[in-house]
């Protein structure tokens, strides 16, 4: 399958203050995940951006708000996967069912807690998903790995951000591919 701009949407998972610091490679996830938002903003793909418990874990990094633009939408959780919480399904499901956007690029953390059941959850409830690889992440490697593993195993397409955004694009020489392609390099 290959990303369609206007058939996809972006779900950013936890990318909370107190998260964040114990994450493997954070700056190459901050980086991506922030190429991956402003790529989405520019291409008007709509951004879904969920909190696992914010009261405890903090809020949303600035970084990703910044990137993403007051047009995503934050959404609260206490469930894991992010389609187990109503105000998130509706959303995602509003989105794929009404804007028929049914393809989910998702990216944050942890790789194999929240994103791997929201992945899950996602395409047993007949979405195609993209996990952006390079911008997820875990507290460890392994647990990465293992995470994209089983995915994987689920039909769970797994894919870089560079990957991402020229599918959006789809072409070069366009004002959109000059914007866009600078964030790449």
């Amino acid at each position: 399958m290959i990303l369609n701009r206007q058939k996809s949407q972006l779900l950013v998972v936890d990318i909370q203050a107190r998260l964040l610091p114990v994450m493997a490679e954070q700056e190459r996830l901050m980086a991506n995940v922030a190429r991956l938002c402003q790529a989405a903003r520019l291409l008007d793909i709509p951004i879904t951006i969920s909190e696992q418990y914010p009261k405890g874990i903090g809020p949303t990094v600035p970084g990703v708000i910044d990137a993403c633009g007051s047009e995503a939408m934050v959404l609260p959780k206490m469930t894991f996967s992010c389609l187990r919480e109503e105000a998130l399904a509706q959303r995602i499901n509003e989105l794929g069912k009404v804007h028929l956007r049914r393809q989910v690029v998702v990216c944050g953390i942890e790789a194999h807690v929240c994103v791997l059941q929201t992945a899950l959850d996602l395409r047993s409830d007949g979405f195609d998903v993209v996990v952006i690889g390079d911008a997820i992440s875990s507290r460890t490697a392994e647990s990465k790995s293992f995470a994209i593993e089983r995915m994987r195993s689920h039909d769970v397409d797994v894919a870089t951000t560079e990957m991402a955004v020229f599918e959006w694009l789809e072409r070069a020489g366009t004002t959109q591919f000059k914007t866009l392609s600078q964030l790449i390099k």
